[in-house]
């Protein structure tokens, strides 16, 4: 068998089992939920053998189709099935919801093993099967996360820090100018409030003034974004690269992490005071890639407002926006925007972006 050698000849754009744009295809969605893949699919009368009956192959398809996404969420991008081994239960009706799920029992550099299983809706084992695939291309992913307002539901805290430590100055910090530049550094947030040029020394302290009240106000009350947790564990065990890049200073980075529960699930932490500019230059998620040893084309960047967004698109790297901070119309230069990451998964982020 002769294996495709360029990402042109690799394509899946029109893969029977799962592409949406196929018209005569199985059109699955499989989705991760941490530990297996699964997919759900009713055939119908074009999809019979038997009168009333799925044909086999469309099942092992199915099968086959799941066992080889379980093997992309633990990092390995294209992969070439060695050897199959089904075993057929019950006859399986069309018209009627089957789920197929498949999980990686053994990973090694060059072999990785999976089994699946096919079942009605109650439960009932229609077939299942053990599958073994060739390492073919192992995945260079890098997924890029913004830490406030991504990953931190920590706004209303950033800007009460920020109403005060202007207010002693007798400057007025409007929500409106809050929204607008969440997710800045902080000499740029006070030079775009100020409109003059502060002294250096000036502008050090109203940041540590601010920084001290934010980490004050977060230790014991700050919490994830619904998804977050569970996101970030998934992409961890699948072995991809995890990054934190986020304007805040590092002692901000430090107490969130802790105060999560997330300490040692980021392969590296690219934070403001690394690079020169803020958002929107590109700057510090070009870092970051630099960092892993990654090009931008490998990257993907979780972001929560339009600046981050266009720092990622500048950058060359793909984009997932969530509406966490700012509406859905402000974000659209991303590639997908979301509501929520609690509806996001593992394969939304390797493929559907």
């Amino acid at each position: 068998m002769e294996i495709p050698r360029s990402d042109a000849e690799c394509t899946a754009r029109l893969c029977f089992a799962c592409s949406q744009e196929n018209p005569i295809g199985l059109k699955l969605k499989p989705v991760h939920d941490g530990e297996k893949v699964t997919a759900m699919f009713t055939a119908g009368e074009f999809h019979q053998g038997w009168n009333g009956v799925v044909h086999g192959g469309i099942l092992y398809t199915l099968l086959d189709e799941v066992n080889a996404y379980a093997m992309l969420c633990h990092g390995i991008e294209f992969g070439v099935t060695a050897k199959s081994e089904i075993r057929f239960k019950q006859i399986a009706p069309i018209n009627e919801p089957i789920q197929a799920s498949a999980w990686v029992t053994k990973l090694t550099k060059r072999l990785v093993e999976t089994k699946g299983v096919l079942t009605l809706r109650d439960n009932t084992v229609i077939l299942d099967g053990d599958f073994l695939f060739y390492v073919w291309r192992q995945s260079k992913k890098a997924i890029l996360w913004d830490m406030d307002g991504v990953i931190a539901d920590s706004g209303s805290l950033h800007f009460a820090a920020w109403q005060e430590t202007f207010a002693k100055r007798g400057v007025k910090f409007t929500q409106e100018d809050f929204t607008r530049l969440f997710g800045t550094r902080n000499d740029f947030i006070i030079g775009s409030i100020m409109g003059k040029e502060l002294p250096e020394e000036d502008v050090k302290i109203m940041v540590q003034e601010k920084e001290e009240n934010f980490r004050w106000k977060a230790t014991g009350s700050i919490k994830p974004f619904p998804g977050v947790v569970r996101l970030l564990n998934a992409i961890k065990k699948g072995n991809f690269k995890v990054v934190l890049v986020s304007s805040a200073p590092k002692e901000n980075i430090d107490l969130v992490l802790r105060e999560l529960s997330l300490e040692g699930i980021f392969d590296c932490i690219v934070f403001g005071q690394e690079v020169s500019e803020s958002k929107p230059s590109p700057q510090i998620y070009l870092l970051a890639a630099q960092k892993l040893g990654v090009t931008p084309n490998d990257c993907l960047v979780v972001e929560d407002s339009p600046l981050g967004v266009k720092a990622a698109k500048i950058a060359g790297m793909k984009c997932l926006a969530i509406t966490n901070t700012h509406p859905r119309q402000e974000l659209q230069e991303a590639d997908k925007v979301v509501d929520s990451l609690g509806n996001v998964d593992l394969i939304t982020l390797l493929t559907r972006v």
